[in-house]
């Protein structure tokens, strides 16, 4: 599976931006979706994952309340709705997939598959 994310950009802090994740090369039903982000001079952390069958949400607690992740099977494609953007969210943002077996959402190890990331910018 190859995953593409896209929609970064330039925003103001308080503005939204929507990241997409959209897989080639197989489909994405049957694969755990997270978001990881990764700011300059930093080590990559967990932002959001959704169970394949979209069951289970899981957020940092840095973005809770402000992002929702979610995903549409039939399009082949995840989502990252991020809202009341703040200069600390700039990063890199990558999507990734995990296969079926023991899911830790939280933690890199778990996928198998990455995305190439997408730059989130936000001025204050």
């Amino acid at each position: 599976v190859q995953l593409q994310a896209s929609g970064g950009g330039l925003v103001q802090a308080g503005g939204s931006l929507r990241l997409s994740c959209a897989a080639s090369g197989g489909t994405i039903s049957s694969y755990h979706m997270g978001w990881f982000r990764q700011a300059p001079g930093k080590e990559r952390e967990f932002v959001a994952a959704i169970t394949w069958r979209s069951r289970t949400t899981y957020y940092s607690d840095s973005v809770e309340d402000r992002f929702t992740i979610s995903r549409d099977n039939a399009e082949n494609t995840a989502y990252l709705q991020m809202n009341s953007l703040k200069p600390e969210d700039t990063a890199v943002y990558y999507c990734a997939a995990a296969g079926p077996g023991s899911y830790y959402a939280r933690q890199t190890e778990t996928y198998d598959y990455w995305g190439q990331g997408t730059l989130v910018t936000v001025s204050s």
